[in-house]
């Protein structure tokens, strides 16, 4: 197949680049170039996907059997594609996410849930329920967290600057927190998973591990996987509510419980997680904390300071 992927050279579409390409389909990205492609040679088109008469303008006259949309956030990224392609693209694979759910007393998230029309990612479901009404061959997943290698969220690596350095490590509430992370790869795998399986039209499916984890496990298994005894980490709990640190986050991920029930993707792609948490995360601090040599970088803990005293 003819696949175009828009991005490809930051951390989903790495892998999924890499994927698709060992498995023998012809893969396109179409990105600002700022970054070198994954694979030396792969083909790229240059242009601004925020700009839709530059993006018609340099995918005009291309052909694509299927299209993955990895870095659309708002409908308006994603309607200049599907204006062109809608009539001759034979699968649209949509990066949405799971943070589109809205809050609920009832755990794990399923894809039939209702969404927050509030939501900070209400533009992934209104693209969602726009490919819907267009008609197109359309397949979306909802990822929860993401990590791994190359990830550009400070997600595992918050947790390595500390746990490398022997610092206490502040957890908002009590650490009982429930939620749930997703390797990277296994993310790429199940996207890739959607292609030519007729179950997968028109579908949501949540994609993440298939295991749950709380705030105080979670720091606990990165300790494991940075080769840190975790019964030796100082986890301080503290109320995020008696403090104000303004527009900066003192904490990586959102203090309620969130995790998604992934069967329904299990099921249908014939699909099966490759990591477990602690392999995953040993992958990402061996493969990308310390190759990149984070551990002897100067770190800014002044807002842990100001939770810690």
């Amino acid at each position: 197949m003819r696949i175009l992927i828009m991005g490809g050279t930051r951390f989903i579409g790495v892998y999924l680049t890499r994927l698709l390409y060992h498995e023998d389909h012809e893969v396109v990205l179409f990105n600002r170039g700022n970054k070198p492609a994954p694979i030396e040679g792969i083909e790229q088109i240059q242009g601004d996907r925020t700009d839709p008469e530059d993006l018609k303008a340099k995918l005009e006259g291309q052909s694509f059997d299927a299209i993955f949309d990895n870095n659309g956030r708002e409908l308006s990224d994603t309607q200049p594609l599907i204006e062109l392609f809608k009539d001759t693209v034979q699968h649209f694979v949509y990066v949405s996410s799971a943070g589109v759910y809205l809050k609920s007393d009832q755990m794990p998230h399923r894809e039939g849930d209702p969404v927050d029309p509030k939501s900070r990612h209400k533009g992934k479901f209104e693209t969602e329920n726009y490919l819907k009404e267009q008609g197109i061959p359309f397949t979306s997943v909802r990822p929860v967290y993401i990590y791994g290698p190359q990830n550009y969220n400070d997600l595992e690596a918050w947790f390595f600057d500390r746990i490398v350095r022997d610092r206490p490590i502040p957890i908002p509430g009590n650490g009982m927190h429930i939620t749930q992370l997703g390797h990277v790869q296994d993310l790429a795998t199940s996207m890739a998973a959607v292609l030519g399986n007729r179950k997968a039209i028109g579908q949501i499916y949540n994609v993440s591990g298939d295991r749950y984890v709380t705030f105080d496990g979670l720091a606990r298994a990165c300790a494991v996987a940075a080769g840190k005894d975790p019964d030796t980490l100082k986890l301080v709990h503290y109320d995020p509510k008696q403090f104000d640190f303004g527009k900066r986050k003192a904490f990586p991920m959102r203090v309620q419980h969130f995790f998604a029930d992934v069967h329904k993707a299990q099921k249908e792609l014939y699909w099966t997680p490759e990591f477990d948490l602690v392999s995953g995360l040993r992958d990402s601090f061996e493969n990308d904390y310390l190759e990149s040599g984070r551990n002897a970088i100067e770190v800014d803990f002044s807002l842990d300071d100001q939770i810690l005293g």
